[in-house]
């Protein structure tokens, strides 16, 4: 018997089968070129974060056996901030560990609060203190053409126009 997969009736087959293995390389592609740069680091990292720790261990065994005894402090103390720093990131990605606020965000997000009831008490004030005085009553004449409004000490007239 003849091979099957040379047959003419699987090309067509084969033939859609690479043009949707494309589209989808296409479809791929487009959408990490819509990904952020942050989106695109946590993949790297969450890829290859394991390589990279498993790497910097090796480099410092491999410093502690080269190396002389007062520089290896100095070459521990970085590739120890390194894995640190790795492995944080590596939690941050899993969302196993949440992030930390700032300490200068929260003194200034509280000095905004305060500031803000400071205000709503004066603004609260300032109304009440309206309502405790008494307002001068409003007298208006009206001789002809003529409207005159007081007020207290203002006054004010009118003119007919003409």
């Amino acid at each position: 018997m003849a091979d099957e997969s040379s047959t003419p009736a699987s090309e067509p087959v084969v033939k859609s089968l690479k043009i949707y293995k494309e589209k989808m390389k296409a479809e791929l592609s487009r959408l990490e070129a819509q990904s952020t740069a942050k989106d695109v680091a946590g993949k790297a990292i969450g890829k290859h974060g394991l390589v990279y720790i498993t790497i910097i261990v090796v480099v410092g065994v491999g410093a502690s056996l080269i190396l002389e005894t007062d520089k290896i402090a100095a070459v521990m103390g970085l590739l120890g901030s390194s894995l640190t720093a790795l492995i944080s990131m590596l939690a941050g990605i899993a969302g196993a560990s949440e992030k930390e606020e700032k300490p200068e965000f929260s003194v200034i997000r509280d000095l905004i609060d305060k500031l803000d009831r400071k205000e709503q008490e004066t603004e609260l004030i300032a109304k009440l203190d309206k309502l405790d005085r008494a307002e001068p009553p409003m007298k208006v004449d009206v001789d002809g053409d003529h409207v005159t409004v007081t007020r207290g000490d203002d006054v004010i007239t009118t003119k007919p126009n003409k």
